[in-house]
């Protein structure tokens, strides 16, 4: 489930199906900026940044009315339709939906900003030397270099910045270039689904998500959460060696609970296959996994103790995470 909640802050974006080009020239570009006037005006989203990719796009979004989905839904339906008439075709243009990342905007918006608006130069082969020159991004306006149209908000960024050359400011702030931890954010097979400091991801789980159950919130959260993370973070909540957790212990393992909520967990909150997991906790099937888990999820039910002792550990990992 996507999150949505009033003064949402999120980085969306979406490519073509196949990586096929969703802009050709400049009637698309056109096009797909006007359905961002369309949505701030219609739906009252407000647009921090976008950059129009020749295969995809970004957006910086806030929601004050909650309301995502639906703001995307027409821009991706509304431009579908465009497009086909326009190419004299039909059928689905975009590869799904559309990608969204929940930003503690406070923490972010500047990096965020800077990684969008860096797009036409921070590949294989630049489309400009200069991105003021970009036309089909919001950078120039940011500038000073081209008007900027009133359903676009840029203040909000400068105050983050903090400086009275709020021009010259942000080029500066967007030349020096993205920072590693924004460009690993973004390199790896799964982008995070929030990004924030861990006081924004602890609110989001103990306030917003309140009557879900912690493993939900955390695949919510997030879904970039590895094994690694989860011995790591048992072994330190046990305080017992990841070498404990690991090996299997001869005789009966009632009082081993770190390994077995460990098990547990890396099937709960990772994408890790059970064949894996059982591997790694030096298992010779996966049933012998399952039937732990199983055990833990049927203790989580009866013993209320051990239910927040584990939640506990899961909301720790989850704030842990970028």
């Amino acid at each position: 489930p996507r999150l949505e909640f009033e003064n949402a802050f999120y980085h969306v974006m979406n490519r073509g199906r196949a990586r096929q080009l969703i802009f050709h020239d400049e009637e698309y570009y056109l096009a797909f900026v006007d359905l961002l006037k369309v949505v701030h005006e219609r739906f009252g989203c407000i647009i921090h940044a976008y950059c129009l990719m020749g295969n995809h796009y970004h957006l910086l979004i806030e929601t004050p009315g909650a309301n995502l989905s639906r703001v995307m839904r027409h821009i991706n339906g509304v431009y579908t339709q465009i497009y086909n008439r326009l190419k004299k075709t039909d059928g689905s243009l975009f590869r799904g939906r559309f990608k969204s990342i929940v930003v503690d905007k406070d923490a972010y918006i500047l990096q965020l900003s800077r990684y969008i608006h860096r797009n036409p130069i921070d590949m294989k082969q630049p489309l400009v030397s200069e991105l003021q020159n970009y036309q089909w991004s919001s950078f120039p306006a940011y500038v000073n270099k081209s008007k900027k149209p009133d359903w676009l908000t840029t203040e909000f960024t400068y105050e983050i910045l903090g400086h009275k050359q709020k021009y010259k400011a942000y080029r500066r702030f967007v030349n020096q270039g993205v920072e590693d931890e924004i460009l690993d954010m973004y390199s790896g097979k799964q982008i995070p689904s929030v990004i924030g400091e861990s006081g924004f991801k602890e609110w989001i789980f103990d306030k917003l998500l309140i009557n879900e159950k912690a493993e939900v919130k955390s695949r919510i959260i997030s879904n970039t959460i590895k094994v690694g993370d989860v011995v790591t973070a048992v072994s330190k909540f046990y305080q017992k060696e990841v070498a404990e957790l690991l090996q299997v212990v001869k005789g009966p393992q009632v009082k081993n609970e770190a390994r077995k909520v460990a098990m547990y967990l890396c099937q709960e909150v990772t994408s890790c296959y059970l064949k894996d997991i059982a591997d790694l906790f030096n298992l010779k099937s996966i049933g012998s996994v399952s039937f732990i888990t199983h055990s833990v999820r049927l203790n989580k039910k009866q013993d209320k103790e051990f239910s927040k002792r584990v939640d506990k550990l899961i909301k720790s990992i989850v704030s842990q995470m970028t």
